[in-house]
């Protein structure tokens, strides 16, 4: 028999009363009742009541014992009392009387106690990430965590697909972020990297004829943290399909992300069939590539309005002349909302950096009017016109914005957000799908005037190939795809570009020449020489995944041993200074600012 224990501490029932068992487990909590102490011990599956009378000699020892001291108990299954039975715990119909114990791992004053509910601070919480991972929601948010990566691994294996591992030390590559780089002895001046991304080994997995790739792929890049982002590294489930179109990426991650979350979460998914938006109709209607559809509203462009000579609203139409866009949300149903409603939304806008946010109410007297600050500016037929782009009805409300492009974009976007949270529009116990598609393959960079790659510079251009204009490249489209789900980009992916004639064109564009493709990508470029397949891929991020499904706002609730905002690890103090004789085997020195 083990002598640690026979049962876990969310095995024992009430079929077990009368038996003789051993526990093991840390000290969750302590009640000292005087005559009568009592003990919850817990373990990785749950807790156990335990119970010891002071006429037993051990009584005054367990009685000064610290909380998450580790102990094993030995003694008998009994009954509750029919008023003591504990409904919110699987052993509550049962109890331990404790006959013995052994303290197995004693424990210090702790600096955070591990049963409370109460918040701690970021640096606490991760200098003492042990502790806070014994702590019940995030230990069930890691747990989560690993039958969801099972589940994804067992079903991509049921799709036929194989897994395979790429390698960790490569060359560093234009991925979109900065590299993690790390310096090789035995080549001195000489740089590994840590993968981004395994994108140029799993495209050269489908040119070594392997059919369907899949790997849960540790990623690295030295970026600035955000709630949904790890700084460092994160995992991906990262997939690539050969002989296929895009929309075989989407039959295969559509089958995979509804099972998972179905099976992971009670709460209803809007969409079994992703619905497919353009990225123009999404910057249009959302303002943003990344939409959360369970708000309903939408955002409608009105510029044409205001070239109408029965339009009198000045500033807006002197912006129009210098070629800024008007987009508008309409609030249904919004006309008793008091005043305050409207202006503070307005003074919400001017806190974004915005000029503020126009607004009037569509009334009915005997014919079509506007009420508010800016309701005077427009005629009943301007209004009737505003009503049939919009679809918006008597007793809605009408907000403008007037700005540049991507600035009206932005903030149009964001209030969408915040105007439905504040008439909370958002349905929470949902989970709404969609794929944002047909992305621009370049884009001009407004500070440099350049054009660069909008996505990704591995990605096929769309149209016939002999065709494309490369005079125009703003307007070449890429096999280019997001999905996203309330609002959160769980991934990027695409059909890739497998001709080494087309992709030297498209660097060129970006301002790449032959030499500085052949020096960057000379393992990809020669591989699709020798006979290359169609392909794509995408890869899904796990910790966003897992994100959502344990309903937090924050990545490092999902993830193991996260670093802070600042890249570093409290609990194991990296990044950390090295001795003289390290830096001299690799050839470095350091060069400390003045």
């Amino acid at each position: 028999m083990n002598k640690y224990r026979t049962h876990n501490c969310n095995e024992i029932r009430k079929k077990d009363v009368g038996a003789q068992v051993v526990l093991a487990g840390w000290i969750n909590k302590k009640r000292d009742h005087g005559n009568l102490l009592f003990i919850d011990l817990r373990d990785n599956y749950g807790i156990t009541q335990c119970i010891i009378n002071k006429d037993n000699s051990n009584f005054s020892n367990l009685e000064k014992i610290q909380l998450e001291t580790v102990i094993n108990i030995n003694g008998k299954v009994v009954n509750r009392s029919e008023d003591t039975i504990n409904n919110d715990i699987e052993t509550g119909e049962i109890e331990i009387a404790i006959e013995n114990f052994n303290i197995l791992g004693s424990c210090k004053e702790l600096p955070m106690p591990v049963f409370s509910d109460q918040e701690y601070s970021e640096e606490i919480r991760l200098k003492y990430r042990f502790l806070d991972l014994r702590r019940k929601k995030i230990h069930e948010n890691i747990i989560l965590r690993s039958k969801v990566i099972s589940f994804i691994r067992n079903e991509m294996n049921n799709l036929g697909f194989l897994e395979f591992q790429t390698p960790i030390l490569t060359s560093s590559s234009p991925e979109g972020a900065r590299d993690f780089l790390v310096p090789s002895r035995l080549n001195p001046g000489k740089f590994y990297a840590l993968p981004q991304a395994p994108q140029q080994f799993k495209q050269l997995i489908m040119v070594s004829g392997f059919d369907k790739y899949f790997q849960i792929a540790p990623c690295f890049r030295d970026e600035d943290a955000r709630a949904d982002r790890s700084p460092g590294e994160f995992y991906q489930l990262d997939l690539e399909m050969s002989f296929i179109e895009q929309e075989d990426v989407f039959k295969v991650v559509e089958e995979l992300l509804v099972k998972t979350f179905k099976k992971f979460s009670n709460k209803k998914l809007m969409f079994d069939k992703f619905p497919k938006i353009s990225y123009a109709e999404a910057l249009l209607k959302y303002g943003s590539d990344k939409p959360d559809l369970r708000n309903p509203i939408l955002i409608n462009d009105i510029t044409e309005i205001f070239s109408r000579d029965d339009v009198s609203f000045e500033i807006f139409k002197k912006l129009v002349k210098s070629g800024s866009r008007v987009r508008c949300l309409v609030t249904k149903n919004t006309k008793d909302k008091p005043r305050s409603f409207f202006d503070n939304i307005d003074k919400w806008a001017k806190e974004q950096g915005a000029s503020g946010l126009a607004y009037f109410t569509i009334e009915h007297e005997k014919e079509i009017s506007a009420k508010g600050p800016v309701g005077k500016f427009f005629s009943k037929e301007a209004l009737k016109e505003i009503m049939n782009i919009t679809k918006a009805q008597v007793g809605d409300s009408i907000f403008l914005a007037c700005a540049k492009q991507k600035d009206v974009e932005r903030i149009t976007a964001l209030a969408r957000d915040k105007i439905a949270k504040d008439l909370d529009l958002i349905d929470k116990d949902v989970f709404a799908f969609c794929w944002v598609v047909d992305y621009p393959m370049f884009e001009r960079d407004e500070k440099t005037n350049k054009i660069e790659f909008s996505h990704n510079p591995f990605s096929m251009p769309q149209g016939d190939i002999d065709k494309i204009d490369f005079k125009d490249p703003l307007n070449i489209l890429a096999y280019q795809y997001d999905i996203v789900c309330n609002g959160i980009e769980l991934s990027s992916g695409a059909i890739r570009n497998h001709i080494p004639e087309l992709m030297y064109k498209l660097f060129s564009v970006a301002g790449y020449d032959k030499n500085q493709v052949d020096k960057k990508f000379s393992g990809m470029i020669s591989a699709l020489s020798y006979g290359a397949p169609p392909h794509g891929g995408i890869a899904p991020g796990i910790d966003r995944i897992v994100m959502l499904l344990a309903n937090e706002k924050n990545i490092r609730e999902v993830t193991m041993f996260p670093m802070n905002q600042n890249a570093q690890d409290l609990m194991m103090n990296a990044p950390s200074e090295v001795s003289e004789n390290q830096l001299k085997e690799l050839n470095l020195s350091i060069k400390t600012k003045k």
